[in-house]
Parts: C-alpha cells; sequence; structure tokens
C-alpha cells in the first residue's frame, strides 16, 4: 500500500490492461489466480501472458504467490489503482494526478484535474492498512463465502460512500459534490477549508457545536447515523462552517446498535469541544429525541446495492459496544478476512462482465505495436518523454502547492 506512482500508468499496453482485468475477475473466486485461468480470461497465449505477468509484478501491479497447492497471481492496490484510474480517465472525468492531500486510516487522498485544469479531490478507499474490529465478530457470517478480500471491501466501501454523498448532497446536507467513482476510487468536489481537528481557535464556539449536533440530528431525521462523526470528519472553511465528509460507516436508525451510535457521535462532539476549546454544553440531543421524517437509509439501500452487497455492507458497519479490546491490530487481520478465502476453481468467472471492464478501459488505451507502448525497464525512454511532450499530454504545473506531477 506504498504512494500512488501513476508514471508508469501511460506506458502500459492495451495487453497489460487485459492482463490486470483478468487477475482482477479471478480473484472473485481465488486468493491466487493460476496462469492457464489468466490467460483464458484474456484470450491470450500463455507464453504471452506469462511475459506480461512478469512486466506486472515489476512495477508492484500484481504479486506472484505460491503455496504448497497453488501457484499464481494477485492483484494488490498498484495495480486495482491503475484499472480505477484508467477507467475514470476513459470517462474524461481525471487527466492528471497531483501530490497526495492526506492520509486516513483506510485511505489516501489526491489532488487530480480534468482536461479542462479543473480540480478535484480523489479518495482511494485502502481497507486492510488497519483492520475493522468488527470483521472478526462476523465470522459465522462469512465464512463460507470466497470472494471477501480487502479489495472487495475497498470497493463496497467507496460505493457506500458515493451512494451515500449523492443522497445527502442531493437534500442539501453540507457534503462534498460528489463527481464519479469507479472500483475503489471516488472522485469529489474539491473543498476549500481545514479538518476540525486542525483548529486551535474559533470565534463562536457555541455556534459551532449547536452547527455539529443540528447535524447528527439532522442526519438522524433521515433515517441514518454518521458511525464516526468526529473532528477528523468535519471540515471547516472559512466562514466557520462545517462539511461532512467519510460516509463509508454509516448505518440507519433501525440498526440494532443505532441508540449506540447516535450516542457515540454525540459524545465525540461534546470531549473535542471540552478538550480543544474549553467549551461545554449541557444541551445535547439524544436518541429519543429524533423525529424521523424520512427513510434516506432505505431510499441509499435500494438504489444500487446486489442482495450481496447489501449483505456485505454489514462488514463495514462501525464496531459495536459488544466489540471486545484488547486485541492488537496484528491479530485482528489476521483474524479478518484471509483464513476465509479460499481458492474455488469450480467457480466460472463472468467473461461478459470481463468484456465490459475491457470496453470501460480501452476507451483510452492505446494499442500496442510491436512492444512500442511498453515501458523500458528503468522507465520511459527520452524519445517517449519527447513524444508525450510534443504531443500535449503533459499538464502544466499549477500556480501553489498543488502541483501535478503525472498524466495519465
Amino acid at each position: 500500500m506504498g504512494k500512488l506512482n501513476v508514471v508508469v500508468l501511460r506506458y502500459l499496453s492495451r495487453e497489460d490492461f487485459r492482463v490486470l482485468t483478468a487477475v482482477e475477475m479471478g480473484m472473485k473466486n481465488h486468493e491466487i489466480v493460476p496462469v492457464s485461468l489468466i490467460s483464458s480470461i484474456a484470450s491470450l497465449r500463455h507464453g504471452g501472458c506469462n511475459k506480461v505477468l512478469r512486466e506486472l509484478v515489476k512495477h508492484k501491479l500484481t504479486a506472484y504467490e505460491r503455496t504448497k497447492t497453488v501457484q499464481g497471481y494477485r492483484l494488490n492496490y498498484g495495480g486495482y489503482d491503475y484499472l480505477a484510474l484508467k477507467t475514470l480517465s476513459s470517462r474524461d472525468v481525471v487527466a492528471s494526478v497531483g501530490n497526495q492531500m492526506g492520509v486516513g486510516k483506510e485511505s489516501d487522498i489526491y489532488i487530480v484535474a480534468n482536461n479542462e485544469g479543473e480540480q478535484f479531490a480523489l479518495k482511494l478507499h485502502r481497507l486492510g492498512r488497519t483492520s475493522f474490529r468488527n470483521l472478526k465478530n462476523k465470522r459465522d457470517y462469512h465464512k463460507h463465502r470466497h470472494r471477501m478480500s480487502w479489495l472487495y471491501l475497498s470497493r463496497l466501501s467507496a460505493m457506500k460512500e458515493y451512494a451515500y454523498m449523492k443522497a445527502l448532497y442531493d437534500r442539501g446536507f453540507p457534503v462534498p459534490k460528489p463527481v464519479d467513482y469507479n472500483r475503489h476510487a471516488v472522485v469529489m468536489e474539491l473543498l476549500a477549508g481545514y479538518p476540525l481537528c486542525q483548529i486551535r481557535d474559533v470565534k463562536d464556539p457555541s455556534g459551532l457545536y449547536s452547527e455539529a449536533m443540528d447535524l447528527i440530528v439532522k442526519l438522524a431525521n433521515h433515517g441514518l447515523i454518521h458511525g464516526d462523526f468526529n473532528e477528523f470528519n468535519l471540515m471547516l472553511d472559512d466562514s466557520d462552517h462545517l462539511t461532512m465528509i467519510d460516509f463509508p460507516q454509516m448505518v440507519s436508525t433501525s440498526h440494532p446498535n443505532a441508540e449506540w451510535y447516535f450516542d457515540r457521535d454525540v459524545k465525540c462532539i461534546r470531549d473535542f469541544f471540552i478538550k480543544r476549546f474549553s467549551y461545554e454544553s449541557e444541551l445535547y440531543p439524544t436518541f429519543k429525541d429524533i423525529r424521523r421524517a424520512c427513510s434516506l437509509d432505505i431510499e441509499i439501500a435500494a438504489s444500487g446495492y446486489t442482495k450481496d452487497m447489501q449483505k456485505d455492507d454489514q462488514l463495514l458497519h462501525p464496531e459495536g459496544p459488544e466489540a471486545s479490546e484488547g486485541q492488537s491490530d496484528e491479530e485482528e487481520l489476521d483474524e479478518g478476512l484471509t483464513e476465509e478465502f479460499h481458492p474455488h476453481p469450480e467457480e466460472h468467472v463472468d467473461l461478459e462482465e470481463y468484456r465490459k471492464n475491457m470496453l470501460e478501459l480501452e476507451g483510452e488505451v492505446r494499442p500496442a505495436e510491436s512492444g512500442e507502448d511498453a515501458l523500458p525497464p528503468d522507465g520511459p525512454s527520452e524519445a517517449q518523454q519527447r513524444e508525450a511532450r510534443t504531443e500535449g499530454d503533459v499538464l502544466k504545473p499549477v500556480c501553489g502547492k498543488n502541483i501535478f506531477i503525472a498524466v495519465i
């Protein structure tokens, strides 16, 4: 899960993306995808497929693994990043990638721009960096499921965040404007402001406190609980108004632990204002005060999730009151998804979905001609760099701190 490096992306050939997509499809049913299956899905000869796979491993887009029973390849976050970015590029959503804005527990955020130079925030979900504790509490639920991987849950997290962000934005909530998403990547409006956790002083802590509590209540009245409503997920603009971010852990007010989640969100805000601004109010909302006016939670759940995704969504819920304490992150990660995920060669791969994914990718992928698009061992050659500059596909640096380091 290293830092995103998109330099290689521009030099990958059509065959490279066919193989990356084939590995992605194979991982739906296999932890380690054998070369025979990859070459079959990608419709490439075995020898040519091996050559492409070696290059992808060299650029850390896939990883080779071997066990006592099987040997093959798996997609890592580098390859998943490239598939998402290439698809967003083919949709003319992202044309260049800039510097990193921030790093969260389960995500990385970058500045990106489109062909017109309009800037956005790109959030790459990276579940597995630190484990969700509730995953180990869901053992009985997913022990017979074989599609669980960190990549899949990252994709589910991005889909959920985009769905909630769009629904909330359309209803006038203070959230970033959603632009698009693909796989584990979400593109959204670039906000002007700072995380509340970085703010040391405000003119009116009482007004800001009331605004935060009103947001918690407004969400609940719409059938939703943020689940992680704290100073790290609130942005403060120059007018001292709040904007909510980070929605993958949202739960419904009909959840069995809804009151506990609600009270925890309220407590996080109260504790922060006491500690940071020395402000304490005797007035704060309780779950009994909620007057549900609509069912936004039901509307979102029915908007695009499959039945499996709705069930898997439980794995993204925040840690509940029943979670045990005292277990290390390493133990949690070991007890998470890996031991539940086994290869099942008999399960078929959806070739129609593979073709659909390739059609999206091939919108901007240049066909390989005599290997000219392949990346040399030491990076792009001087001739390729001159050609790229001549074609004018390098975005000029933006004035200020948002310097764009590579184009797609």
